[in-house]
């Protein structure tokens, strides 16, 4: 069995291979990752705009295999929350006929991380960056800001890991 995954990015791509080793009929699968476009905003700001993103890199990397993954995380609109808005992951895995999906828990940023990314454009690694939670520019490709906030106790590929194990409900 192949699987490709639509990120270059490693955290997304050692998420699915962590994720999978659970799976009796996918653990022995070769994984190959394949760096594609995701079609939406570089920082997706609405829930629909990042599942249409993970939408995209999942049928991007869908070449000659048996299920592309697609990883995307945004912000979605939660109310009375204290930024009015939550990132959350999505997971599509594409099969070359339908799309199964699934979400991670949503967390919350910090207001001054959200609010460059809602008023200035700026993604979330660069917000982080800007507000002075983290000197590192690729906060997004390590432990994301999720895991800055939370103290290193959830971490981007443990948030990423929720959304593969919630869309692989449908293929098990």
């Amino acid at each position: 069995m192949k699987i490709n995954i639509g990120s270059k990015n490693p955290v997304k791509v050692e998420a699915v291979r962590e994720v999978l080793l659970d799976y009796p009929r996918l653990k022995d699968a070769e994984t190959f990752s394949l760096d594609v476009l995701s079609e939406v905003g570089d920082q997706p700001k609405s829930l629909e705009e990042t599942v249409q993103g993970a939408m995209n890199r999942a049928k991007n990397a869908f070449q000659d295999c048996d299920y592309s993954f697609g990883l995307e995380s945004g912000l979605m609109v939660v109310p009375h929350t204290h930024t009015g808005c939550m990132d959350v992951c999505v997971c599509a895995i594409f099969d070359g006929e339908e799309y199964h999906l699934g979400l991670s828990s949503a967390w919350e940023a910090p207001k001054k991380v959200v609010d460059f990314m809602l008023h200035e454009g700026l993604n979330m690694n660069d917000a982080a960056f800007k507000a002075g939670l983290t000197p590192d520019l690729d906060v997004g490709a390590k432990q994301g800001l999720i895991g800055i906030v939370t103290g290193g106790r959830c971490d981007r590929k443990a948030y990423t890991k929720q959304s593969i194990v919630s869309a692989l409900i449908h293929l098990e």
